[in-house]
């Protein structure tokens, strides 16, 4: 489970789009994918010295546009409907920060693999698309398959959901939480958010 995790944060990294109305998601991938890593490139010492200067990054350019209530929504499935409005609210904000985190962490991890983003199958007045991409791995070792999927919210298109070799970021998060869930209950989950989120040493950041 740990690996499994560990991958998708970094598929976060790799590739974690940026939503402009009318941009086919598949050139929203590609852009925001080459704008992220020429940032980080540019100054990465400054980047791994100062995390903050990372999650700022993550939080300003990427994870804004990423769907967070329909994400918290997924993740937690039937507790969603049994937690109150201000319990819905600390998980929106909790989910966000836990995002702005490991992308950011995984964002370090970068070397030098390239991104290619395969063709789209997608028709006119589609609400939902899946975006593929290959993360070409060095020495010979196979290619890893990171999807995003999209839905039209407006005039923008919007990622719900990342999966990598097949396994998805909100099914993943889903089971971990329901485990937890059922153990402590979900006021014992929001906690252990936050306190982990305003660890610094949790979280990887410098004081």
């Amino acid at each position: 489970m740990k690996t499994i995790l560990s991958r998708l944060l970094i598929a976060l990294c790799l590739g974690a789009p940026l939503a402009f109305a009318e941009t086919p998601p598949e050139q929203i991938v590609r852009d925001t994918t080459d704008e992220i890593l020429k940032i980080v490139r540019a100054d990465k010492k400054s980047f791994e010295q100062d995390h903050r200067k990372l999650y700022k990054l993550a939080d300003e350019k990427v994870l804004p546009h990423f769907d967070f209530v329909r994400m918290s929504q997924w993740v937690l499935g039937r507790h969603w409907r049994d937690a109150t409005p201000e319990q819905r609210g600390r998980f929106v904000v909790e989910f966000r920060d836990l995002l702005v985190r490991t992308y950011s962490t995984a964002l370090l991890n970068y070397t030098d693999q390239e991104i290619v983003v395969l063709p789209v199958a997608r028709k006119p007045g589609d609400e939902e698309v899946t975006v593929k991409t290959e993360v070409k791995q060095k020495g010979g070792a196979p290619n890893v398959p990171i999807h995003y999927t999209f839905y039209k919210k407006g005039d923008a298109w919007k990622v719900y959901d990342v999966s990598i070799e097949g396994v998805s970021l909100v099914t993943n998060y889903r089971s971990v939480y329901a485990t937890k869930i059922r153990a402590e209950g979900l006021e014992a989950l929001l906690v252990s958010m936050a306190q982990s989120n305003r660890n610094p040493a949790a979280a990887g950041a410098k004081p």
